[in-house]
């Protein structure tokens, strides 16, 4: 096993919403929905049991009329607090861990989103092909339905 910061990438991020919405944004399908792919696209969620072995599975329609696979198993769920799954993105990326840490900071919310990977080589294949691009603008939108839960 090699040392898991060179097989590890993390964004964080500060989410100007208390941590209850945040978790509630991050888990529930109806929120999922609006987020979780690029601008202009949609997502269906094909299964999403949020238990510790519940599996997700989402998919969404490329342009090219492929279909980009995402899915996992849940392995810890410790409410408000942290979210550890495995996952693979097909066709692009496979057999990753993803942990997702949540901390309550006053009416913000501190957040830890790390993709651990097999190889360090692995790692960096997928930081090159995008990994911040990709997370950033999906937690970017996540940030703007953040906002539309607050006021509504």
């Amino acid at each position: 096993m090699s040392d898991l910061k060179n097989r590890t990438l993390t964004i964080e991020k500060t989410f100007n919403a208390p941590i209850d919405l945040v978790w509630e944004a991050w888990t529930q399908p109806e929120h999922i929905l609006k987020w979780w792919v690029p601008n202009g696209m949609d997502v269906q969620i094909i299964e999403h049991d949020f238990k510790v072995g519940g599996k997700w599975k989402y998919t969404m329609l490329m342009p090219d009329g492929s279909e980009f696979v995402s899915e996992g198993t849940y392995k810890e769920i410790i409410e408000l607090e942290k979210i550890v799954t495995s996952a693979d993105f097909k066709p692009m990326t496979e057999d990753v861990e993803i942990q997702t840490l949540f901390e309550a900071d006053g009416d913000k919310t501190k957040f830890v989103f790390s993709v651990i990977h097999a190889t360090p080589e692995y790692c960096k294949q997928q930081e090159e092909m995008g990994f911040y691009n990709g997370w950033g603008s999906a937690l970017d939108r996540l940030e703007k339905v953040l906002d539309t839960i607050i006021l509504n």
